[in-house]
């Protein structure tokens, strides 16, 4: 049969902690790591959605100079 806890007892701090670290090698365990030509792969497309923003960042930047410019003028 199984032992009745006794109501207001706290485990044993010891095996409260041995049962933290087998639960997280567990979830380790779990991990489904990408393989090289994946990391590889996702990493161009990275670069490549940084390289689009930033050309789309300067042509809006370069643009509200161009108007702000012409606005100062007429001022």
């Amino acid at each position: 049969m199984a032992k009745e806890k006794k109501p207001g007892k706290k485990p044993n701090i010891f095996k409260r902690i041995g049962n933290y670290f087998r639960d997280i090698i567990g979830e380790i365990k779990k991990i489904v790591w990408p393989t090289p030509k994946s990391t590889f792969k996702n990493t161009g497309i990275v670069l490549i959605a940084m390289l689009v923003v930033g050309v789309i960042i300067f042509a809006v930047d370069s643009g509200l100079h161009y108007l702000f410019s012409l606005v100062m003028k007429l001022a």
